[in-house]
């Protein structure tokens, strides 16, 4: 079963919270001499003086030395990495994890030359050993400290990165480091997928990640475009140039390199469009083809960032929950961790970004009033008055007190019904007069809030399970004039998220313009830290 990025978010605060739990509870780990030689898998032990030896010689960080000493007092100082007739297979494995990720990341600082050295030697010796060879310690120390630096580069993301510098506000995910060696340990390196601290999308780009480094070995060779658009029925050599680029990209089925511009190009041109979040006409015009020849760095830079942010969030989660995904311009929709339906949205220009956080939807407000916002009022109803006494009255609005509002009404700037997730950012979701907007390709109109394409409709979703509440009843609320607040029986998680590139619930990867610029704040800050390491 594939994942798409839209079941990334939902267990952030659930998850984040329990794992934080564990974190706090994990501080002080009893030793458990319950363990002996007789109930053990190995009769290899050590004194736990001579880690603390191994951690003052180390100049080890504390949250390191703390996961060191919770991981062997659990197991009463039993070797890990080591059996009665030698090294554990499993160490191998996870160096090679370790090298998998330097590999796809870019990122060598994990690389350990020397312990790398231990391991190959005790791989390769076939003599009997006792556990006072001072090697085999320090090899097996050095094995739990190096897989405690790996977990935390590796499924948790750079520390290096401050998410709320980046604009990041929804909590990065803690992992339980000290649980999962505990896992690789007790099932001996298999079925590592099964319990790593990642979610599936992760590994779904890391997998269209190694494809572009293929490419980019191979030569992604530049597309001579030789007229303005491409349309069904035409012919040209860039025509057979963008077929073998569409078959790479698997949009093109078939293995048709042919200079004819067929309905099967045509179907494929759609589907590349609808994966850069073009309008999907079959034709090529300017931006397919600045798309086609971007260099393929962009793309492995753009999927790098992306799998930087996912390692901050949780895995699957099974509940309801809506997720805007800002860069894409639409609302997604799932029940029970199963996608339902998804719908346009506008969202905050670049000069008012729509914030990244999230959230918990309580309240419907049918026939609402829109409470202009202070900065509104200042910088543009209050001028529109000064220009013209009756600015209010034409625009249906009214003083309430110091302030404007503007009254229930098809006119209303929040249309006929919004959606209040209460946060610090006032940011909710409404309906809006100006649908034409919801035909645009790149959708940043808004002071910051987000404007739904089809309220009703989410309405319908939210009060389904609520006897009240019918489709007639939903429309008399809203045409009624008269505002109305609905609080719902159970809030549903709601998250604002910002990813550019993604794999979609088809297998397809896709890719949306930077349009707040943050991956270019990321880039900077990710990219600059690994090339001066």
């Amino acid at each position: 079963m594939k994942y798409s990025l839209f079941t990334i978010f939902i267990s952030i605060v659930i998850l984040s919270a329990c794992n934080n739990a564990r974190e706090q509870a994990a501080t002080q780990v009893p030793r458990d001499k319950s363990i002996t030689r007789k109930n053990a898998y190995t009769e290899l032990f050590f004194d736990s003086t001579s880690m603390e030896k191994f951690i003052a010689g180390t100049s080890m960080s504390d949250s390191l030395a703390r996961r060191m000493r919770n991981f062997y007092n659990s197991r009463n100082y039993q070797y890990a990495w080591f059996f009665d007739e030698g090294i554990a297979d499993y160490a191998s494995t996870f160096l090679q994890m370790q090298n998998d990720y330097i590999f796809y990341s870019g990122d060598s600082s994990l690389f350990n030359l020397q312990l790398r050295q231990l391991v190959d030697y005790f791989d390769s010796t076939h003599e009997k050993f006792n556990a006072s060879d001072s090697n085999i310690l320090k090899t097996e120390l050095m094995l739990s400290a190096q897989f405690f630096r790996y977990a935390r580069r590796a499924y948790q993301g750079s520390n290096q990165l401050d998410a709320q510098q980046l604009e990041w506000f929804i909590p990065r995910k803690k992992i339980n480091a000290v649980a999962m060696l505990d896992s690789l340990v007790r099932n001996r390196g298999k079925n590592v997928e099964e319990y790593e601290p990642v979610n599936r999308q992760y590994n779904l780009l890391k997998n269209f990640l190694l494809k572009y480094y293929s490419l980019q070995k191979t030569g992604w060779q530049k597309i001579n475009f030789d007229k303005k658009s491409y349309k069904q029925g035409d012919s040209s050599l860039a025509i057979e140039q963008m077929k073998r680029r569409l078959i790479t990209e698997g949009d093109l089925a078939q293995n048709d390199t042919t200079s004819f511009f067929d309905t099967a190009m045509k179907s494929a041109i759609k589907s590349f469009q609808h994966r850069y979040g073009f309008k999907e006409d079959g034709v090529i015009g300017a931006s397919v083809m600045n798309e086609m020849n971007r260099p393929v760095d962009d793309y492995i830079r753009k999927i790098l960032i992306n799998m930087e942010r996912i390692r901050w969030v949780p895995a699957q989660p099974q509940t309801d929950y809506l997720l805007v995904n800002i860069p894409e311009f639409r609302l997604h929709v799932f029940e029970k961790a199963k996608y339902q339906w998804s719908m346009n949205v506008v969202v905050g220009t670049a000069a008012h970004n729509t914030v990244i956080f999230n959230g918990a939807l309580k309240y419907i407000v049918f026939s609402p009033y829109w409470n202009v916002p202070p900065g509104i009022l200042k910088n543009e109803i209050l001028p529109a008055i000064r220009r013209n006494k009756n600015y209010l009255a034409s625009h249906n609005m009214e003083w309430n007190g110091n302030y404007v509002r503007q009254k229930p009404g098809p006119s209303n700037a929040l249309g006929l019904v919004k959606f209040l997730f209460p946060n610090n950012y006032n940011i909710y979701m409404h309906d809006t007069p100006a649908k034409d907007l919801f035909n645009e390709n790149k959708r940043t109109f808004s002071h910051g809030c987000i404007r739904l394409s089809q309220p009703k409709k989410l309405a319908e979703f939210l009060l389904r399970n609520n006897s009240n509440w019918n489709s007639d009843k939903i429309t008399k609320a809203m045409n009624s004039g008269k505002e109305q607040y609905v609080t719902l029986k159970e809030p549903i998680p709601v998250f604002i998220g910002y990813f550019t590139a993604w794999v979609d619930h088809t297998g397809k990867l896709n890719f949306r313009d930077d349009v707040y610029g943050h991956d270019k704040s990321m880039a900077e800050h990710l990219f600059a830290s690994a090339s001066s390491k």
